[in-house]
């Protein structure tokens, strides 16, 4: 007959393991299901990465026509590095720039910094600037009134 202390310790440990087991199977359960929401997020959020890039790209293609007919209809392209480029060449303040094309000071810094573009109106003016030289813009400024 088997002793009965090792009766007792296997029966002891046998409840352990149960009760062990009844307190990690809720975790191991949440866990599983963890992973599988994260693994379905990541997906989610690679589509998602796909899906703006393709906006993206659909939106460089389709504002590039749109830029080419602003111009197209004239001939004449605007480039804010350009007009700096330009004042600067011709040695003009931006005050004076502004009375040569008749608007405000904070027209031409604003077509300069790029956050603004002149109307189409606009460009021919802007356009005679690079077909000035310096002596012209100066007759042309003292010509106007003020």
């Amino acid at each position: 007959m088997p002793n009965i202390a090792t009766v007792l310790k296997a029966e002891i440990s046998r409840v352990a393991r149960k009760d062990a087991r009844a307190e990690t199977q809720p975790l191991k359960k949440a866990s599983s299901q963890y992973r599988s929401d994260i693994a379905a997020l990541k997906r989610r959020v690679l589509a998602l990465e796909k899906q703006l890039s393709r906006v993206l790209r659909s939106g460089r293609k389709a504002s590039a026509p749109e830029a080419a007919e602003e111009g197209a209809g004239n001939g004449l392209r605007f480039s804010a590095k350009g007009l700096a480029a330009q004042r600067r060449r011709l040695g003009l303040t931006a005050a004076a720039t502004a009375k040569l094309l008749n608007v405000s000071v904070q027209s031409v810094y604003k077509w300069e910094e790029g956050k603004t573009r002149p109307r189409a109106s606009q460009l021919p003016a802007i356009a005679s600037l690079r077909k000035m030289g310096k002596l012209e813009a100066a007759k042309r400024l003292a010509e106007l009134p003020g």
